[in-house]
């Protein structure tokens, strides 16, 4: 019955969603989300689904905000409010405030003909349908088109602002997620941690700034701070003989080095140091060396 009921409600989309939806994009402030009893439920996880997608959002209990939390309301504000019956008296006070302060007000209500879709801005109004309760009273069909209403609103408004894999990582900083998006930016290793030599360095201070940096490996630049190349340990071992000491970097280097742009995410990185059997990836804008990424920073930072 619940499918059903989604089926109907994806069918029935109209021009009303694009209002709802230019109306709450336009609010310079925050999507204030209410509801009570169940549609309150549904409401906190709209307005977390909003706030972790780009849209400012929280959740106002209706019964607390007769008793104060309406300062939570300003006019830069909209306000998402839910109630299948339209006829919830707790958001009696909500509704009011909005109308009072000039505030946007959507609602998301089962009947066209209830107050709080006369009250609305714009009324999102749900197809008739059953509760899936066997009695026909518990809010479980309603429910589920209210939560499933709340997340296209979400993900439209996160595909209207340009809302990247790079800001929802900000906003997911923790857990598998989190290290899934983690970009080679914040883990390689720069600035005075990065092993680079010129071209025309001795191997022997090729060897000691690889020993210093610890990373197995020196960039090669060129006069003009270009990569030209890269020199690792087993460069170093393939090489080995009495008169090596006396070369320069551009003799054992292996010219073109795999590399990889600041942006990419350590998942990439890490694939293609598997392919290519290779431990570490200078990070390269513009053909300059910002970085370096070692596969033990990708491993050590849950990235697999």
């Amino acid at each position: 019955m619940e499918a059903d009921a989604l089926r109907s409600l994806a069918d029935g989309l109209d021009a009303a969603f694009c209002g709802a939806l230019d109306l709450l994009a336009r609010a310079t402030g925050r999507v204030v989300v209410t509801g009570m009893g169940k549609s309150g439920h549904v409401g906190c996880k709209i307005a977390a689904t909003l706030a972790s997608t780009g849209t400012p959002a929280q959740f106002v209990h209706p019964g607390e905000a007769s008793h104060g939390d309406l300062g939570m309301i300003t006019r830069a504000d909209a306000v998402l409010a839910l109630s299948n019956s339209g006829e919830t008296s707790e958001l009696s006070d909500i509704v009011a405030h909005t109308r009072r302060f000039g505030i946007p007000l959507v609602g998301v209500t089962g009947r066209a003909g209830s107050t709080l879709a006369e009250q609305s801005d714009v009324a999102l109004v749900l197809p008739k349908a059953p509760e899936a309760c066997p009695h026909g009273l518990a809010p479980t069909t309603s429910t589920t088109m209210m939560l499933a209403l709340g997340d296209a609103l979400a993900i439209a408004l996160l595909e209207r602002r340009g809302f990247s894999e790079s800001d929802f990582r900000q906003l997911h900083p923790g857990g598998q997620l989190g290290r899934r998006l983690l970009s080679v930016n914040d883990l390689m290793h720069h600035g005075d941690a990065m092993p680079i030599c010129r071209i025309d360095t001795p191997i022997a201070d090729v060897i000691l700034e690889m020993t210093a940096k610890r990373l197995g490996c020196v960039g090669v630049v060129q006069d003009d701070g270009t990569l030209a190349g890269i020199i690792t340990d087993g460069d170093l071992r393939r090489h080995l003989k009495p008169e090596l000491l006396a070369e320069r970097a551009e003799r054992i280097m292996s010219p073109r080095p795999k590399t990889i742009r600041p942006k990419a995410l350590a998942v990439e990185a890490l694939r293609v140091m598997n392919e290519k059997q290779i431990t570490t990836l200078f990070v390269v804008e513009a053909g300059r060396p910002l970085g370096v990424v070692h596969i033990h920073d990708c491993l050590r930072a849950g990235v697999a």
